[in-house]
């Protein structure tokens, strides 16, 4: 068996990205056996849940979390404020290949957007992608905000996606409102029109506080 990864990035932090990952699981899961891989967490309490404790609350899938650091910061400043050295991306990608010969798909979710460093070598989640790519199939998914701004970060991260050679395979808005306004409604005809790239899936805002059943049961009306 050789599984194919989706890497799940966000335009910025605060996107929707870990419900995003958590919906193309449960979408994912079509393909047979899934897990999610969550490289670095951040802001890591001891209280609140984490980004993969989330996931796998909503989806059931198994989980993995390699590197937990204490500050909610960039992964590499949390890490130097710690004194830790965090693995370079290529054990990330390693292991993750490892995971490729046990699933059908792997979901990579990152931290904050694309080009955040996750590790102190300057590594970002475009450098594991990449990386990825040249042994296992791998799709890319960019989890964008419904208002003002997003479509220069989305033509932004896509633009930086096409200069390693990766073809994005989709983007969702991570967190649609309730009551969209007029920057929202056309937001969503305008990002798949000026990236090139289709809008494969628009998540309500706050369904995260669903429960697992009816997170799972909705999912699948999320996607396009």
């Amino acid at each position: 068996m050789t599984g194919r990864v989706i890497v799940v990035t966000g335009t910025s932090t605060g996107v929707g990205k870990t419900v995003a990952t958590a919906a193309l699981a449960v979408r994912a899961r079509g393909a047979g056996q899934v897990t999610v891989v969550k490289p670095v967490q951040t802001g890591i309490t001891g209280i609140d849940p984490s980004d993969a404790d989330e996931v796998h609350r909503l989806t059931g899938c198994s989980v993995q979390e390699y590197t937990a650091l204490d500050d909610p910061l960039a992964p590499d400043t949390a890490a130097r404020r710690q004194g830790m050295r965090i693995p370079p991306v290529a054990e990330y990608a390693d292991r993750i290949r490892v995971l490729t010969g046990f699933h059908d798909v792997v979901l990579v979710e990152g931290a904050g957007g694309l080009l955040v460093r996750l590790d102190t070598d300057g590594g970002t989640l475009l450098d594991l992608a990449a990386e990825l790519a040249e042994t296992v199939p791998v799709e890319v998914v960019v989890v964008a905000a419904a208002g003002l701004g997003t479509l220069n970060h989305a033509e932004l991260t896509v633009g930086a996606l096409r200069a390693r050679g990766l073809e994005p395979a989709g983007l969702v808005i991570g967190a649609w409102p309730a009551e969209p306004g007029l920057a929202e409604l056309c937001n969503a005809e305008d990002l798949p029109r000026l990236t090139g790239v289709p809008l494969i899936a628009t998540i309500p805002a706050g369904v995260g506080a669903l429960g697992s059943a009816e997170f799972q049961a909705q999912a699948p009306s999320w996607f396009s």
